[in-house]
């Protein structure tokens, strides 16, 4: 099974970016503590829209995918990330289309 990418954009007040990006970081490191799961990883401001940040994660597999993101809720980083984003502006997974 191969590899596949998440991508999140979040709307997040201008102010609370800098928290926001520090607890992405750490999620990260809280998902691959026991194991490396997601073997990469961007976080994006978006162009011409300061309050957009966008997550481009590569996980493993979908499989592991799966299985870690029902962990997400209960990570000590995942309330405060949560309480600091206005908004889930979008969220998809991706898989390299020469796979499908």
């Amino acid at each position: 099974m191969s590899s596949c990418s998440e991508l999140t954009i979040y709307k997040v007040k201008k102010e609370n970016i800098p928290r926001v990006i520090e607890l992405s970081v750490s999620i990260i490191n809280e998902m691959n503590k026991n194991e490396t799961v997601i073997t990469a990883h961007k976080i994006e401001k978006k162009i011409g829209n300061n309050e957009e940040l966008c997550w481009q994660l590569t996980w493993v597999n979908e499989q592991t995918y799966q299985l870690y993101t029902v962990k997400w809720p209960n990570l000590p980083s995942c309330n405060e990330l949560m309480s600091l984003v206005e908004t889930k502006v979008y969220h998809g997974l991706f898989v390299d289309v020469k796979q499908v």
